[in-house]
């Protein structure tokens, strides 16, 4: 099978890993492989050294005149059977590159929300009347864009990324560094802050967490905006606000809890993953792809979105237990190299790109 893939790879490794290793597996099977990127992308080295051919183009706009003239001719010259886009500039470049071509035109979609049928710039993403079918990283997105689109032709699956826990092993940020020892249990809230995060039913909560051992690291961009809610919070000497990080997988190995208190517009979390990886287990909403991430009083908590006091409650059942801490972590880390393996999203993809090219 001869794939086009068109994406960026300039980003956080944990970020671009899942995808490329996704493309060298594929390849590694003997599948012919090209993905249209920036060749000064770390990850695009990696990719060449196993195998994939890497075009040096990512579009400026998203009508690239340049962009599509390339992907055309690529697709042609090539005779690809599938047009692999990712994002919102590289999703209407190639939809009107594919124009004309024989490939099949698929799309990448990782969040719930915004994709509207009154919203005229939906027709150049994945409602293009190109495209003919669209990859969902989560039940949730995917029940959310089949009610999107017109066409009973427009194929939608839902295929997990792919992950390894292997990938995410780090360092341990060093709890001296904060003043803190083993006897304290630490809470992180990585983000960066928009109304959808849900961080005020999240400072609402700690109303009911009295533990004096308590700590909640926030990390990322926007929370100064939280600032009087941080103020009036009983524990507002144990909320550390640590800004924009570097090294979030460092902490989310060093910390006792992951929690993510969204009230909307999640699809498949890479925090929550990056949590499980390491073993640290999370607390997360009903909305978007969550209650698909974590097992309900397995590998941590499933609260209602917007729920408060079920959020105090969990995390007061975690904080008061360490061995169900580490006994929920073990398992979020089982999760990550069972459910959503890399293995399992190469199989799934082939298996979905064969079924869309013979219709």
């Amino acid at each position: 099978m001869k794939i086009l893939v068109l994406s960026s790879y300039i980003g956080p490794m944990n970020t671009v890993r899942p995808e490329a290793e996704m493309f060298i597996s594929m390849a590694k099977k003997g599948h012919d492989v090209t993905i249209m990127t920036q060749e000064h992308a770390g990850y695009a080295e990696v990719c060449k050294q196993n195998g994939v051919k890497i075009i040096d183009n990512y579009p400026t706009k998203k009508i690239c005149l340049k962009t599509i003239k390339l992907v055309k001719q690529e697709l042609i010259s090539g005779n690809y059977d599938i047009c692999y886009a990712f994002d919102s500039k590289t999703i209407p470049n190639a939809a009107f590159g594919c124009i004309g071509t024989k490939a099949k035109m698929v799309t990448y979609r990782g969040t719930t929300g915004g994709l509207y049928r009154h919203d005229p710039t939906a027709y150049l993403t994945h409602l293009h009347p190109r495209v003919n079918a669209i990859i969902c990283n989560a039940d949730a997105v995917a029940k959310d864009v089949q009610s999107r689109v017109w066409s009973s032709k427009v194929a939608v699956k839902r295929i997990y990324k792919g992950h390894k826990s292997a990938w995410y092993q780090t360092t341990a940020t060093q709890r001296a560094d904060f003043n803190l020892t083993d006897e304290h249990i630490i809470g992180l809230c990585a983000c960066n802050v928009r109304p959808s995060k849900g961080i005020s039913v999240l400072l609402k909560s700690l109303e009911k967490v009295t533990n004096p051992n308590f700590h909640l690291f926030l990390a990322g961009n926007g929370f100064e905006q939280h600032a009087e809610e941080i103020k009036r919070s009983h524990m507002s000497e144990r909320i550390h606000l640590l800004g924009s990080r570097s090294d979030v997988p460092s902490l989310l190995k060093m910390v006792d809890i992951q929690l993510q208190p969204s009230i909307s517009g999640e699809g498949f979390s890479r925090a929550v993953i990056e949590a499980m990886a390491v073993g640290t287990p999370s607390i997360v909403t009903t909305t978007g792809g969550g209650p698909e991430q974590v097992e309900d009083g397995v590998s941590g908590y499933v609260v209602n979105t917007g729920n408060s006091n079920e959020l105090a409650d969990a995390i007061n059942k975690l904080i008061d237990n360490p061995d169900l801490i580490l006994a929920m972590g073990q398992n979020a880390q089982q999760r990550v190299d069972s459910l959503f393996s890399n293995d399992t999203t190469v199989k799934e993809h082939l298996q979905f790109f064969n079924t869309i090219t013979k219709k």
